[in-house]
């Protein structure tokens, strides 16, 4: 009986191990040379540090443009909820994070545009080979934009 128990709890526990989704967390650099970067305007943030806790995600973006160093900080839930974030211009950026599968997450979020609707970004996030991939999308009134940003673990 107890070899039978503890079988159990042993199958039971490498179920709750393998339904786990992978956790992001940490520094992470962006490496340029992996990368597949828009030739004359990149959104690749040079660093991204990830702070993932249960159902909460939170992404700080270190970027520069045109010579300015910035730095944006979103928070989500994994749940597939809507969560505000502010965008550009202090715009309201309501975004949707699910899990595709264990491996892979797509953050979905909507920007209000000026005079021109809103944009629509879709990142999608996994890990290949100990790095960070994320494969981004932009559509809006001024025409669709894409890129494939691989960071390294600081």
């Amino acid at each position: 009986m107890k070899k039978v128990f503890f079988l159990f709890a042993i199958l039971l526990i490498s179920v709750f191990v393998s339904a786990q989704s992978v956790d992001f967390s940490g520094s992470w650099k962006l490496n340029r040379s992996k990368s597949t970067l828009g030739e004359q305007f990149s959104m690749a943030p040079s660093e991204i540090v990830i702070s993932q806790n249960g159902n909460d995600l939170n992404v700080e973006r270190h970027s520069s443009f045109q010579d300015q160093e910035f730095t944006t900080n979103d928070k989500f839930t994994l749940d597939g909820k809507e969560c505000v974030n502010t965008g550009w211009r202090d715009s309201q950026k309501k975004s949707t994070a699910v899990w595709i599968d264990k491996n892979t997450l797509k953050i979905t979020s909507k920007i209000p545009m000026r005079d021109s609707g809103e944009m629509t970004i879709n990142e999608v996030y996994k890990m290949d080979d100990g790095n960070m991939v994320i494969e981004t999308s932009a559509s809006s009134s001024y025409g669709d934009f894409s890129e494939t940003m691989v960071y390294d673990k600081v």
